[in-house]
């Protein structure tokens, strides 16, 4: 479930957003007055997103826009007045008050689909090199496969990959599980 951090310098605002935000099923994982503690319920965390207001304790929005991490994205909300006075980076999407629940509950749904999408997308890019032992492990079981069962060598990585998607393990563990129950 993605993190949600609600950061206002007044504890009430922060109370009242983190109980609405709550009743509608979001996982509000930290509230923060400060800056500080907000960036730093950020990094334990790792991703999700931040609605805060104009000003924290301990700095303004655009300051704390400036240190966010990578996986985090900022939902400012505040006055008009205040919102023309800003410059907004790509990651900070700003509403105005007064504000209604559901445009609040929408646009956080959308802002936390899209940091759900970045990382998987840069998970997915991230392609991690097997090492030749991982690789020894998944020929062993492949030729295991071809031996035993008299399947192709497609045919034995098709149903080594079947076999890592059904248990919900990469392909080595797998290929490590299929190995160690046709030893026995």
């Amino acid at each position: 479930m993605a993190n949600v951090i609600v950061a206002f310098a007044k504890d009430t605002d922060s109370k009242n957003f983190k109980n609405i935000l709550m009743r509608r099923g979001f996982n509000v994982a930290a509230v923060c007055n400060s800056g500080a503690q907000a960036l730093t319920a950020m990094e334990d965390l790792g991703n999700g997103v931040i609605v805060c207001g104009y000003r924290l304790g301990d700095m303004i929005c655009e300051e704390l826009a400036a240190d966010l991490p990578s996986y985090f994205q900022m939902l400012l909300i505040a006055s008009p007045s205040k919102l023309e006075s800003i410059e907004l980076p790509d990651n900070v999407i700003s509403l105005q008050t007064p504000l209604q629940t559901d445009v609040l509950v929408s646009t956080l749904n959308m802002m936390l689909e899209g940091v759900s999408r970045k990382r998987r997308k840069s998970r997915d890019t991230v392609k991690k090199e097997r090492s030749d032992k991982e690789k020894e492990t998944i020929k062993k079981a492949k030729e295991l496969l071809m031996e035993r069962h008299h399947m192709t060598e497609p045919e034995a990585h098709h149903y080594l990959q079947k076999c890592s998607m059904d248990s919900g393990t990469g392909i080595v563990e797998a290929a490590e599980m299929l190995i160690s129950l046709n030893s026995i």
